[in-house]
C-alpha cells in the first residue's frame, strides 16, 4: 500500500474495518503493539476516546464514528492521488478496496484471479457484510451489490446477468410432504428463512403476469447465509427459495428440484458500483474494462 504519511489516520480506519487492533495489524503489516500505541496517542491529542474496547470487541464510539465520518473520504483521496502517481499508464498498482456481499464473492472468483494474474503489482481488498453501506465515507473504491441495492448517484457496471429465485426441495422433502402446485399450497409447507441484516425474516415474493404474491411460510429453521439454505435445503429441512447461481448443478444432479416455477422472477444481477463525481483510479479502471470484457466473452457467472 502507498502510504500517505498520515499513518495514525490509516491506522483508525484499520481497526474500524476489522473491529480488532490485531486484525489491523495484520492488514497494515504491523504489530498489534503499535496500532494500539498509535491509537492511544492519538486519542491522547484529541482528548477523546475513539474505540469502546472490550476483551471480545472494539467499536467505534460516537465521537469516533463522527471522526471517521470525516476523515474516511479526505483520506481515501489522499491514498488515490498516491496510486495514481505511481502507477504507471496501463499497469496499476496498489490496493483495490471492495464492499461485498458475502454470498455472492465465491461467484466472482474468475474475476477476482484474472485481474490478480493480469495485475501483479495489484491487491483486492475484499470486505464481506449483508448491510449495505456508504462506500465513500468508509473508504472503499467500489462496492458490489444487487442491481436493486445500488444508489441512485453511482455508476453501475454489470457483473453477472439478470438472474431468478427458485422454490427448490430435495427430493425426500416432497416425498414426505408432497409437491405444491400454486403458491396458496405453500402455507402446508416448511421452509428454511432468511435472516435480513435488519433482523426481519424475508417474506418469499413471488409473480406471475404481473400478479404478485408475499408469501410468509412457516419456517423450520431460520438462518442469516445463503449457504446455510443451500445445505438445509439438501438436507430436506424445508423447502428454500433460492438464487438459481447457488444451485445448478444440484438441479441438475436432481438432488434439488424446483416448484412453481411460472412464479419465480428474474432479478437484477449482481452490479459493481462506484461514485460518478469523482476521478476514477486507473486500479478501478481495469477493473471495470476486466469486467465488461469478460461479460462480452460471457465467462462470468450465469
Amino acid at each position: 500500500m502507498h502510504r500517505s504519511g498520515l499513518t495514525e489516520l490509516e491506522i483508525v480506519l484499520a481497526v474500524t474495518r476489522q473491529q480488532s487492533f490485531r486484525a489491523a495489524a495484520r492488514e497494515l503489516g504491523m504489530s498489534a503493539t503499535a496500532v494500539s500505541n498509535a491509537v492511544a496517542g492519538l486519542e491522547s491529542r484529541l482528548n477523546v476516546r475513539l474505540f469502546n474496547r472490550t476483551t471480545r470487541s472494539v467499536a467505534l464510539t460516537e465521537q469516533g464514528q463522527r471522526y471517521v465520518a470525516r476523515i474516511a473520504p479526505a483520506l481515501a483521496e489522499i491514498q488515490r492521488a498516491a496510486e495514481e502517481i505511481a502507477a504507471e499508464p496501463g499497469n496499476p498498482t496498489g490496493t483495490l478496496r471492495i464492499n461485498a456481499p458475502r454470498e455472492c464473492v465465491s461467484l466472482l472468483f474468475q474475476l477476482f484471479d484474472t485481474y490478480l494474474q493480469r495485475y501483479p503489482q495489484m491487491r483486492l481488498d475484499i470486505t464481506t457484510e449483508s448491510r449495505l453501506i456508504d462506500i465513500v465515507s468508509e473508504g472503499f473504491d467500489a462496492g458490489i451489490r444487487l442491481a436493486e441495492s445500488v444508489p441512485q448517484d453511482m455508476i453501475a457496471v454489470a457483473l453477472t446477468p439478470d438472474a431468478r429465485m427458485l422454490i427448490v426441495g430435495s427430493p425426500d422433502y416432497f416425498k414426505r410432504h408432497g409437491t405444491p402446485v400454486s403458491p396458496d399450497d405453500l402455507q402446508q409447507h416448511q421452509s428454511i428463512g432468511m435472516r435480513m441484516s435488519h433482523g426481519g425474516v424475508y417474506h418469499w415474493e413471488l409473480e406471475r403476469h404481473q400478479q404478485k404474491f408475499t408469501v410468509n411460510i412457516p419456517a423450520r429453521i431460520i438462518v442469516s447465509e445463503m449457504q446455510a439454505i443451500h445445505r438445509a435445503a439438501l438436507a430436506g429441512l424445508g423447502l428454500a427459495f433460492i438464487s438459481e447461481w447457488f444451485i445448478q448443478d444440484e438441479l441438475r444432479s436432481g438432488k434439488l428440484i424446483s416448484v412453481l416455477d411460472e412464479w419465480c422472477p428474474t432479478f437484477g444481477g449482481l452490479r459493481l458500483y462506484y461514485p460518478g463525481h469523482r476521478h476514477v483510479l486507473p486500479a478501478l479502471r481495469a477493473f471495470v474494462e476486466l469486467a465488461h470484457e469478460l461479460n462480452a466473452r460471457q465467462t462470468l457467472p450465469r
